[in-house]
């Protein structure tokens, strides 16, 4: 049975753990919104929103291991300089984020979306 509200899911295809959280939510009956978001990123104040969700810092979604993350590497920046790096370079996203309502979870490992659910 399809649950009526949304579960939007950020998320990146070639990405195992996105697809495994992509499945969870299925299974448990959402109706899903995925948005990948390398090709459709997040504006400055859509992270901002979703950093709210999530009850986070900007810097705690920077996806440090990223080539793209070198420019910032060994440099202090504050909150509105790491959303305009996050919203210029959304490879630095991590992924997949979950949104439900006015609640997020970045599910990593997949299984933290059931916290959501």
């Amino acid at each position: 049975m399809i649950k009526t509200e949304t579960v939007r899911i950020y998320y990146n295809p070639r990405c195992s753990k996105c697809r495994a959280t992509v499945a969870l939510v299925a299974e448990r009956g959402y109706a899903i919104e995925l948005v990948e978001y390398l090709l459709t990123p997040p504006t400055k104040e859509e992270l901002r929103g979703l950093l709210h969700k999530l009850g986070m810092k900007p810097f705690a979604l920077v996806r440090t291991g990223e080539e793209a993350y070198q420019r910032y590497a060994g440099r202090t920046l504050d909150d509105e300089e790491w959303l305009d790096a996050l919203a210029a370079h959304p490879v630095l996203i991590e992924r997949p984020i979950v949104v439900r309502g006015d609640k997020a979870v970045v599910a990593r490992p997949p299984e933290k979306v059931l916290a959501l659910l």
